[in-house]
């Protein structure tokens, strides 16, 4: 039997559930109907970036029914940002390309001091970990984090049959690079969607505790004790 989703290169090391598995061009993304966001969003970086404009297209995905869609209105004067999850800046070879990541489907309310502060950080910070020479491929996972024992924010109306959208307490993103050596190393973060002004050190979890936070297996595919440790385990920045 053909394990479909396995087709794509982003998927080599696992896919985790969603209501809604959605296959762009060049990236994959797990549909939360519940929370009108994506639960994860996952790619391979892109090893040749060009300077190409952004697209600044921010449309609904229109593959996702109604009910569940966010929409531009949503968004419009809530004083959130439509935070990309797969970084515009990754997906910069093509217009198509980069136009892809402007779907509200890859968008989460982000606060603007988040969103273009520490966020931006981390993915500037992993495009130098996949501009490095040893590094062959950059796997990247990325999601919100919803904690229920603290207040949630919504934003937009309850029209059209539609309910809310719901604000992120934090975010989580896992990287996992493969190297000249074939050797995998794996390093997660998860940073309150806040302003914050700390270094991204500090957001260094084990990628066994951004799993339990989000809720969704991350890596599924490598199996074994030395997968096992490298998930419980915190590793030095690069």
């Amino acid at each position: 039997m053909v394990d479909i989703p396995s087709l794509r290169r982003e998927t080599r090391y696992g896919m985790p559930a969603a209501d809604q598995i959605l296959f762009n061009r060049h990236y994959v993304l797990g549909y939360s109907y519940y929370f009108r966001q994506a639960k994860w969003a996952l790619e391979i970086v892109d090893r040749e970036l060009i300077d190409i404009e952004r697209a600044e297209n921010f449309r609904p995905d229109y593959r996702i029914p109604e009910m569940f869609r966010a929409d531009l209105v949503d968004y419009k004067n809530s004083g959130f940002d439509r935070g990309h999850l797969i970084a515009s800046a990754n997906q910069s070879e093509t217009e198509i390309q980069n136009s892809e990541t402007f779907l509200l489907s890859n968008m989460s309310p982000m606060a603007p001091q988040f969103n273009r502060g520490i966020w931006k950080k981390l993915e500037d910070a992993i495009r130098a970990l996949n501009a490095q020479k040893k590094i062959y491929e950059t796997y990247v996972i990325c999601g919100p984090i919803f904690d229920f024992d603290k207040p949630v924010k919504r934003i937009g109306t309850e029209d059209r049959n539609k309910v809310s959208l719901p604000v992120p307490n934090a975010y989580f993103k896992s990287i996992l690079t493969e190297n000249s050596k074939g050797a995998l190393h794996m390093w997660s973060f998860i940073i309150p969607n806040e302003e914050i002004d700390k270094p991204l050190a500090d957001f260094r979890v084990p990628a066994s505790l951004a799993e339990r936070m989000s809720g969704i297996l991350l890596w599924s595919k490598l199996v074994g004790g030395k997968i096992e440790r490298e998930k419980n385990k915190i590793r030095k920045m690069w």
